[in-house]
């Protein structure tokens, strides 16, 4: 009895023994097959907002991500790829929102990257130039294409930010959401002006592309409020008076819009629009992988879908459809022509005659020397 107790404890220690080897090998032969396989392809995904230009192209990515395999990806043991320092070295790029590699089951590296989106472009006071995104981080500008988006100038130019400064940059991200989701105000906004009262106040001043006026907008607090007033002003007001009645708008204040007449404003537009051409100007110079282009159209625009086209408009069109601005159109200078007098034709001018003892050589004769004569 005893004897066949001692052979069953051996014969499951035995076949417990069998598969713990059986499975010890095929955990070492799956591990030196992971070690001998090669990553043969790679494929790129970059992430972005519909219909969005990027930023970001797969062969910087690439790239990147090459150097730091000090070689080509493909060929490369899937051991020696350390995945999650390959993706933090991705998100160290100020375009880079998030990143994430993996291997599938065919050894193809997969490489996915959410892409950040600008909100608006930011000229300093000392002509730097870069956008920013919802966060406020700072992104610098490419060379593979130039976003249209809100423009802010005269930016502290601070690497560091202090509390003040971050409180301003809230109110400009703030700012240019609103602008740039509502298309109305998107084509009508030319540039924003940031201008210091004091340490911990500025203000806001936005230069329209329709019409001469300047409009005061304060800080970015209330900013729908502000121009929900500035809307109804453009469309009971503006529209029946004229876009160049006024010379200042100012809606800071709570549920109020101050209309300044006057004189138009028209000299310190112009000097705006010329400071923010200089500020690219400076923008070109500092980047010179970048063509950067204009921001500001020396011309005036309309709103219109029509003028797209090519054809010539004199309403602005508003957010809400049947709304419409009409545009005063300029009377055209007076052509004067000039008509002919006798003073004024032109008289043909006469020709010497040739002396009698000039006489016109003879073809083929031979040119002789005149000898002079003596006194």
């Amino acid at each position: 009895m005893n004897k066949k107790i001692s052979i069953r404890k051996v014969m499951t220690v035995a076949i417990w023994l069998l598969v713990g080897g059986g499975m010890l090998t095929l955990l070492i032969a799956a591990m030196d097959r992971q070690q001998s396989d090669t990553c043969k392809d790679y494929v790129v995904s970059i992430k972005a907002k519909p219909d969005a230009n990027l930023f970001l192209g797969e062969k910087d990515l690439v790239k990147l991500l090459s150097a730091a395999m000090n070689g080509p990806l493909k060929g490369q043991a899937k051991s020696s790829f350390k995945l999650q320092q390959m993706e933090q070295l991705l998100r160290d790029n100020d375009w880079v929102n998030e990143a994430e590699l993996y291997f599938d089951n065919k050894d193809v590296l997969h490489i996915e990257v959410t892409e950040r989106e600008p909100i608006a472009r930011v000229f300093t006071v000392s002509g730097q130039s870069f956008y920013i995104d919802r966060t406020g981080r700072q992104l610098p500008l490419s060379d593979r294409w130039t976003a249209r988006l809100p423009v802010f100038t005269s930016y502290p130019d601070r690497k560091v930010m202090a509390n003040k400064d971050s409180l301003l940059l809230n109110d400009v991200v703030t700012t240019a959401e609103f602008i740039a989701n509502d298309p109305f105000w998107m084509a009508q906004v030319s540039q924003v002006d940031i201008q210091r009262l004091s340490a911990k106040s500025w203000n806001f001043m936005m230069t329209p592309l329709v019409g001469n006026h300047l409009v005061k907008l304060g800080d970015g607090k209330e900013i729908n409020r502000k121009f929900k007033r500035l809307y109804l002003f453009y469309k009971n007001v503006l529209a029946q008076r004229g876009f160049n009645s006024y010379k200042t708008v100012d809606v800071s204040f709570a549920g109020q819009v101050i209309g300044v007449k006057g004189e138009t404003s028209k000299v310190d537009s112009v000097q705006l629009r010329k400071n923010v051409e200089a500020l690219l100007k400076q923008s070109r110079e500092t980047n010179a992988l970048m063509e950067v282009m204009p921001v500001v159209s020396p011309t005036p625009a309309t709103l219109t879908p029509n003028a797209a086209l090519g054809e010539e408009s004199t309403q602005g069109v508003m957010s809400n459809p049947g709304d419409t601005v009409s545009m005063p159109r300029k009377p055209a200078a007076p052509v004067t022509t000039v008509k002919p007098t006798s003073s004024t034709t032109p008289k043909p001018v006469l020709q010497p005659k040739p002396k009698g003892n000039d006489k016109a050589p003879q073809k083929g004769a031979t040119p002789k020397a005149t000898m002079p004569k003596r006194n």
